[in-house]
C-alpha cells in the first residue's frame, strides 16, 4: 500500500497539469496538510474538485477500484464505484477463501453510505447503508463485508469510533454544496 502511495505521490503534478479542478482540490489538500491553511480558515471542496480528486486518486491507491464518484449530502456522503474484491485483497496479500474466491471475482457497483459528525479536531463515520450490485448488504451479511474486506485492507480505519483529524482541522462539515474544512483559530 506504501507503494501505493508514494506513486500516486509522484504522478499528482502531472495529474494536476492536465485536470484544473484536480489541481485546484490537491492545491487545497496541500495548504491544510502542510500548515499553511489560515488559522479560522474555511476551506471548501466543490462536489466537481471532490469527484476530480477521487476519480484520479483512488484507483491509484486500491487496486481493484474503477469510477470512483462521491455525492455529498447534508453531514452524509454516497460513494460508489466499481469494485472487484477479489482484485483488492490480492493487492494487499491477503489470502482469500477458493470458494469465497470464485463469487467475489469481477467488477460489482459498490454503494456506500456514511454519516459523519465532527468536532474539537474530532470525526466519527458511520455506516449507514452498503450496496452490492444494487442488493442492499445489512446485519450479518454487512458484518461479514466489513470484518472480510474492509478492515485487512483498511486496518487503521475507524466505522462508529471517533477519531482525530490532525493538520489542525477543528471539525469538517459536508454539504449538498460541498466539504467543508474549518481550521482551529
Amino acid at each position: 500500500m506504501r507503494r501505493l502511495f508514494l506513486l500516486a505521490i509522484a504522478i499528482a503534478p502531472a495529474l494536476a497539469a492536465a485536470d484544473p479542478v484536480f489541481e485546484r482540490a490537491w492545491n487545497k489538500l496541500e495548504a491544510i496538510e502542510s500548515g499553511r491553511a489560515r488559522a479560522g480558515s474555511v476551506i471548501v471542496f466543490t462536489p466537481a474538485e471532490l469527484n476530480a480528486w477521487v476519480q484520479a486518486r483512488v484507483p491509484q491507491m486500491v487496486d481493484g477500484i474503477s469510477n470512483p464518484r462521491l455525492e455529498p449530502g447534508t453531514n452524509t456522503a454516497t460513494g460508489s464505484a466499481l469494485v472487484d474484491f477479489l482484485k483488492m485483497r490480492q493487492a494487499e496479500g491477503v489470502a482469500t477463501n477458493p470458494v469465497l474466491a470464485t463469487l467475489i471475482e469481477g467488477e460489482r457497483p459498490l454503494k456506500v453510505s456514511v454519516r459523519v459528525e465532527s468536532s474539537g479536531g474530532r470525526c466519527t463515520v458511520h455506516l449507514m447503508r452498503v450496496e452490492i450490485s444494487g442488493i442492499p448488504a445489512t446485519g450479518p451479511v454487512l458484518e461479514l463485508l466489513v470484518s472480510a474486506f474492509f478492515r485487512p485492507l483498511f486496518p487503521d480505519a475507524k466505522i462508529d469510533q471517533p477519531f482525530e483529524l490532525g493538520d489542525n482541522i477543528d471539525h469538517i462539515e459536508i454539504r449538498p454544496a460541498g466539504l467543508r474544512v474549518i481550521i482551529k483559530k
